[in-house]
């Protein structure tokens, strides 16, 4: 089993989350992957990505941090 990639965003403003987000969905294809974000509207852009693209995710919180997984 292929280990989970981080994709860490934290303290990054919009769009630079999005598009790190976009180019991991590419490179990282079939792989599991977790978003971190520290910030709530970073976190909802890049739900609003997964949806647009029909990506099933998961949502959780560690510490302070936003946690999005799903597969890309």
């Amino acid at each position: 089993m292929e280990s989970v990639k981080d994709i860490d965003v934290r303290g990054l403003s919009c769009p630079e989350p999005v598009m790190i987000t976009t180019m991991a969905l590419k490179k990282y294809k079939g792989q599991a992957l977790r978003v971190i974000a520290s910030e709530a509207h970073v976190s909802t852009n890049v739900q609003k990505l997964l949806k647009k693209n029909n990506i099933a995710f998961e949502l959780s919180n560690e510490s302070n941090d936003y946690v999005i997984s799903f597969t890309a």
